[in-house]
């Protein structure tokens, strides 16, 4: 089976991982602090690293202080983490719909879903490409809001020149072995913020404070609790995974692109496919490579690949959909643009390691279907 992710390891992480499990320090240790500064120069901002995307996501609406009677305005087209950690924090989740070309959240679909209950708004870079965020940040700072930018596909990718990882309040990576790095389970959180980032630090690591006391002379063992937090904590042995992956990510970016351009060259003009669009100021870190089957056939396309060993993935259920959603009162067709883009979307194999011989066996068993 062919998949449509994979991580990338070779012998250079292994030897990084040995060295950390052979030194004094498994987690809490430098190879943190390491990990952390050498992500922090390719997002541009400050990072906290956290045990995965989804406490990722939990810990920046933590920071942005989201809570009950606040409203989160964010994308359906999405992993539901977006949206479920919101909703475990007591906020509201209102969706807003998605630009129908990158099936990011619409800058215009958020303005109008904020109130003057809105706390966040929170977009996704779909596949690897960057949402509007000049347009979001207008949109967030009118509603008075934190801008929240879930970047777990696009680690490594760019918007109009700056980085992913300095464009919103706060910006949250994961690196699952999918993702365009990986530290087997792992994720972060960068905010150039420096208040933020001191209740980003806490929040993830069970809400202990050692330099604020409200009791500073019980001597030099002493910590205190002021807001409950979590055990969000990587430990050194993934950092020093990470560490090694981040000096590999020019070169994922490169096999990435070049496999991307292949399937754009030999996909093209294929009837009932549409390839997925690019903005020209964007300059994507694919994670996904999301194509459109059009004429309603996405599930005897994704059925018929699947059977022939090629293992196409649907990225995304529209988050409301999930029954925990629907079961709070949301109901389908809240969001059509991203719920017609669910209905044709498909994911075709991606990953660093994908050789040219295997993307060729991925087209020709798809044009064979649509032909």
């Amino acid at each position: 089976m062919i998949p449509y992710g994979r991580q990338s390891v070779d012998d250079s992480d292994v030897e990084a991982v040995v060295a950390a499990l052979r030194s004094d320090w498994l987690t809490t240790g430098p190879r943190v602090d390491a990990f952390e500064a050498e992500l922090a120069a390719v997002a541009g901002a400050p990072c906290a690293a956290v045990s995965n995307g989804t406490a990722a996501l939990h810990t920046a609406y933590a920071a942005a202080r989201v809570g009950p009677g606040d409203e989160v305005v964010t994308t359906p087209m999405t992993f539901v983490a977006t949206a479920s950690t919101a909703a475990m924090l007591g906020a509201t989740v209102v969706f807003a719909d998605v630009e129908e070309d990158t099936a990011n959240l619409d800058p215009a679909a958020a303005s109008a879903a904020t109130t003057a209950r809105t706390r966040a708004i929170t977009a996704v870079d779909y596949a690897g490409h960057p949402a509007e965020y000049d347009d979001l940040r207008k949109v967030a700072d009118s509603a008075g809001a934190v801008l929240i930018a879930d970047a777990a596909h696009a680690i490594g990718s760019a918007y109009r020149g700056r980085p992913v990882g300095s464009l919103a309040d706060l910006t949250t990576f994961s690196f699952f072995p999918t993702k365009n790095l990986t530290t087997g389970e792992g994720g972060a959180v960068a905010t150039a913020d420096p208040a933020l980032m001191a209740r980003v630090r806490r929040f993830r690591t069970v809400g202990i404070e050692r330099r604020e006391l409200r009791y500073p002379d019980e001597g030099g063992w002493h910590q205190e609790v002021p807001e409950f937090g979590l055990n969000y904590r990587l430990p050194d042995v993934l950092c020093a995974l990470g560490s090694s992956q981040l000096r590999r990510l020019a070169a994922f970016k490169a096999r990435r692109a070049a496999l991307s351009a292949r399937y754009d060259e030999l996909l093209a003009g294929v009837p009932g496919l549409r390839l997925p669009a690019r903005r020209a100021w964007a300059d994507p870190l694919r994670h996904l490579y999301p194509v459109r089957v059009l004429g309603g056939r996405r599930r005897e396309v994704y059925d018929r690949l699947r059977a022939a060993g090629i293992g196409v993935q649907v990225n995304y259920i529209p988050a409301y959909w999930h029954p925990v959603f629907a079961d709070l009162g949301y109901r389908r067709g809240m969001c059509p643009v991203a719920e017609a883009f669910y209905a044709e979307q498909l994911s075709l194999p991606l990953y660093a390691d994908l050789t040219d011989a295997e993307q060729d066996r991925v087209v020709a068993e798809l044009r064979r279907i649509l032909s």
